[in-house]
């Protein structure tokens, strides 16, 4: 399997198979594949006929001062797990190919861009929404593969799909975690060995939010809380957000109802920002504490 390189021989490769009417699934990756990645190919070698990973890491998405230079790359380790997985098509542009000129066009899902992982990050779901855009224009996939762990931005490409009517299946796979629950993210690898070891700590904050939640805790505010004297009780964590917001459309909520909720959790361990998020459902029965008290 050997890579493609540019939008004309992809849309080549693919003429046929789009012709035929077959099913193609895209996993759009930042590359430096890991089990996460790997599961989100799975789900679409189960579902489509042809799979698609594309492999570009978007400069768009990064703000100054951020990881671009140092975002991991090894393209031929990526493509050896592409081939143990059954990929059909590997597309690696490079930025010139993506952007031979600078974007008069971008695509802005407001407000969902800039609340959240948004402020932290001004200008990152714009630079997410633009080129996923463009991959689905390159590609044409029927359906497409996107972690839960990147809750947010799951989020944003639904809504752009709903909005601008493209006519794909979007697909969210269950976040894949470490033996200590830690998400597997490309950026772990970053992490020096006792921040490695610190970061289970998100993990463990976000189950006790589940704790919480199944217990009877209604109150938002509580529930944040509570995480967050979690992930302090790690001197090496240095908390930047702690949500609860309606696992749908990000809106915030006054009172956890039966109406699932997302806890999303963003923190920085050195010069490394992780995020993670637990989606969490009500049970009817459960207890209901006063607002404020915690079981």
């Amino acid at each position: 399997m050997t890579p493609i390189h540019t939008i004309a021989d992809l849309r080549r490769a693919l003429e046929a198979e789009r012709r035929s009417g077959r099913t193609i699934g895209l996993v759009p990756t930042m590359g430096s594949l890991h089990r996460g990645h790997m599961t989100l190919v799975d789900r679409a070698r189960a579902a489509c006929e042809i799979v698609v990973v594309s492999i570009f890491v978007n400069p768009t998405q990064f703000g100054p001062g951020e990881d671009l230079a140092t975002y991991p790359r090894d393209l031929d380790a990526d493509l050896a797990e592409c081939r143990a997985h059954g990929v059909d098509v590997v597309f690696a542009p490079g930025v010139e190919e993506i952007y031979p000129e600078p974007l008069a066009t971008e695509i802005d899902v407001a407000p969902l861009s800039t609340i959240l992982i948004g402020v932290e990050r001004p200008g990152h779901f714009q630079g997410v929404a633009t080129v996923v855009a463009k991959l689905f224009n390159i590609v044409g996939p029927t359906h497409a593969f996107f972690g839960e762990k990147d809750y947010q931005q799951l989020t944003v490409i639904r809504r752009m799909v709903r909005d601008l009517s493209y006519g794909i299946a979007i697909t969210g796979v269950p976040t894949v975690r470490e033996e200590d629950g830690l998400a597997c993210s490309s950026r772990n690898q970053k992490l020096v060995p006792e921040d490695r070891a610190a970061a289970a700590v998100i993990a463990k904050a976000l189950g006790e939010a589940e704790r919480l939640i199944a217990a009877g805790v209604r109150d938002p505010g509580a529930i944040v809380a509570a995480v967050e004297r979690t992930i302090a009780v790690e001197a090496r964590a240095d908390i930047r957000s702690v949500d609860l917001r309606d696992a749908e459309t990000l809106a915030m909520v006054e009172t956890i109802g039966e109406t699932p909720v997302v806890v999303l959790v963003t923190v920085r361990f050195g010069d490394v920002l992780l995020i993670d998020q637990r989606t969490v459902a009500a049970a009817p029965s459960a207890k209901r504490p006063a607002k404020g008290e915690t079981p």
